[in-house]
């Protein structure tokens, strides 16, 4: 018997600063929720090219970065770097140690927007090779299955319509939805995820096994692991709203955070700490590394950094033509 999600609560995301000189909505590790597993970490952030996140470490976890607007630049310490444009995301595994920058650039100095979420890896793999995925927007496929609702289905599956595969070594779904007003949707959640929700701009009215509850701008709904989907919609009275759904599959394992590093026991927080300040067990390349892009990105270093990606036929922007749509006569 299949059954509706509960809410468990809803938090708001309010703002506050991060990084050097940026600005982000937090609503997963706050007081009021600090971790909800297997997830650490939810930012929506909104950064003026000024400001950023130069060279910092992590160890133990993965990241997930999903561009709204502009550009982000990331360069690491194993030599990695390239560009994430409007829609691509970055699935990084941090693993048993990296150093990496994470710096905004706009053609016209308007500020860089997107969402970042923290996932803590299993035990087994928290001192893994550290890794990178780059998701550009031409490899995620959109359903729409009626004309107010369409989703980019980021990692899962939704109205039949799958991810592709093999994006981060802890299972997660991940799901940005956009519903005009009048707007109904429905997600299926897998039994053994914890899921939650976050309104980006609008609102949504969510069903429960009582009565419906209305979520607005910048809130997030985490929901109970007792039933098999969420549902809702937006109010005909709203205004086109953007939503994103994340799920994950909860781990059994305790969660020692600080900062950057995120073990399972004091001690190993204690060793993560003492292998980067002397650049050993993981941290070996961050001795004496300093990014290229840490200090800010002008427009002659974007460029270059760029090349690389337009060298392999990738524009700056996502190419229309190119997304993947699937409508409902298609499913």
């Amino acid at each position: 018997m299949v059954s509706i999600r509960s809410i468990l609560k809803v938090i708001y995301a309010a703002e506050q600063a991060e990084g050097v000189g940026a600005r982000v909505r937090r609503s997963i590790g706050v007081p009021g929720m600090r971790n909800f597993t297997p997830f650490l970490m939810l930012d929506h952030f909104n950064v003026s090219p000024t400001a950023g996140f130069p060279d910092h470490p992590h160890r133990g976890q993965e990241t997930v970065t999903l561009i709204m607007k502009n550009y982000m630049l990331h360069e690491d310490f194993t030599g990695e770097s390239g560009v994430l444009r409007p829609g691509d995301l970055q699935f990084m595994t941090a693993g048993k140690g990296i150093v990496h920058s994470e710096m905004p650039y706009s053609e016209d100095n308007t500020n860089v927007e997107g969402m970042q979420l923290w996932v803590d890896l299993p035990k087994e793999l928290k001192h893994s090779a550290p890794r990178y995925r780059d998701l550009r927007a031409e490899e995620i496929p959109i359903v729409k299955p009626n004309d107010k609702v369409e989703v980019k289905v980021i990692s899962g599956k939704s109205y039949g319509v799958e991810s592709v595969k093999e994006l981060a070594y802890t299972p997660i779904d991940y799901y940005w939805f956009t519903v005009l007003p009048g707007g109904e949707f429905e997600q299926e959640i897998k039994p053994e995820f914890n899921g939650f929700l976050y309104v980006l701009n609008g609102q949504v009215e969510l069903e429960t096994q009582s009565k419906p509850e209305l979520i607005n701008e910048h809130h997030s709904v985490f929901f109970k692991r007792d039933g098999d989907y969420i549902r809702g919609r937006v109010p005909a009275s709203s205004k086109k709203t953007d939503f994103v759904f994340i799920a994950g599959q909860a781990l059994d394992q305790p969660i020692v955070q600080y900062g950057p590093f995120v073990e399972t026991s004091k001690e190993e927080i204690y060793n993560a700490f003492n292998d980067y300040q002397s650049a050993t067990n993981g941290f070996e390349n961050a001795k004496g590394w300093a990014s290229d892009i840490g200090s800010g990105v002008s427009k002659s270093l974007f460029r270059t950094k760029s090349n690389t990606m337009l060298d392999q036929g990738i524009r700056l922007e996502a190419d229309p033509q190119s997304l993947k749509v699937f409508k409902k006569d298609e499913l």
